[in-house]
């Protein structure tokens, strides 16, 4: 059986060439080679490539690069922009990619996106004609997410992250799993799966991480395996935990 990731980051160092538009406190980098050299070391066969939205924001060319390299190793994910009025044009093109499997949106609260913002209805409908699922980030905003995915019963969604707030740095808020009913209660739209990614970093106690298995497991039950999808983000989480 493949042991696919469904959530990875691949970036070149913050370079005048290609600069970061943030700087998270992630390894400085973590090229293609070296992550399939990671992948290596523990037995992983493919892993979806995110572009990372904190660094390129919707400039996906490097995830393209690292593909081509690696063909057989990663899909691509690309964010889209609700306010570029040729969204529609970009996830066309994007179609179009070798290795192209998504797209990725962002409704935090940071993002101040509207469940009824035009510009989401163009992706959400162009998502729709080129077969494309969704990566939705929506942690700390699940209402939100939740009323997206009624607005477009047609689209398939991906949740990322469990749709759970997670940590940058340790320790795991005094109340991780808050809103673990709300997750649960996602699990009723059978257009929407959901990634059980960065789950580690949820955790106050050491590897193996024992207080989170018992909310996962009502995740599991939830939502079914057959809707869940296994992911690290392990450059995000190398921060949280050992």
């Amino acid at each position: 059986m493949a042991i696919i990731d469904s959530q990875v980051h691949v970036y070149e160092a913050n370079t005048p060439k290609r600069p970061w538009h943030t700087v998270p406190n992630w390894p400085d980098h973590v090229t293609g080679d070296e992550m399939v050299a990671a992948m290596d070391r523990v037995g992983v066969d493919g892993a979806i490539f995110i572009s990372a939205f904190s660094m390129y924001r919707y400039d996906a060319s490097y995830a393209v690069e690292v593909q081509r390299a690696h063909p057989g190793r990663f899909a691509l994910v690309k964010p889209v922009d609700p306010d570029n009025p040729a969204v529609a044009d970009v996830i066309a093109d994007w179609k179009k990619t070798p290795g192209a499997v998504g797209i990725r949106i962002m409704m935090t609260k940071e993002a101040g996106r509207d469940p009824n913002d035009p510009g989401l209805d163009r992706i959400l409908r162009a998502a729709v004609r080129y077969d494309f699922p969704v990566n939705m980030l929506c942690w700390g905003n699940v209402d939100a997410g939740a009323a997206l995915i009624d607005r477009h019963p047609d689209t398939r969604f991906i949740i990322d992250h469990l749709a759970i707030m997670q940590p940058r740095t340790p320790p795991a808020p005094p109340e991780p799993w808050a809103d673990l009913p709300k997750v649960l209660d996602l699990a009723k739209r059978r257009n929407a799966v959901i990634k059980v990614s960065g789950a580690c970093t949820l955790s106050r106690e050491p590897y193996p991480f024992p207080d989170i298995w018992d909310p996962l497991a009502r995740v599991f039950d939830a939502w079914g395996f057959e809707r869940c999808l296994w992911g690290t983000d392990w450059t995000r989480a190398f921060a949280v935990v050992n």
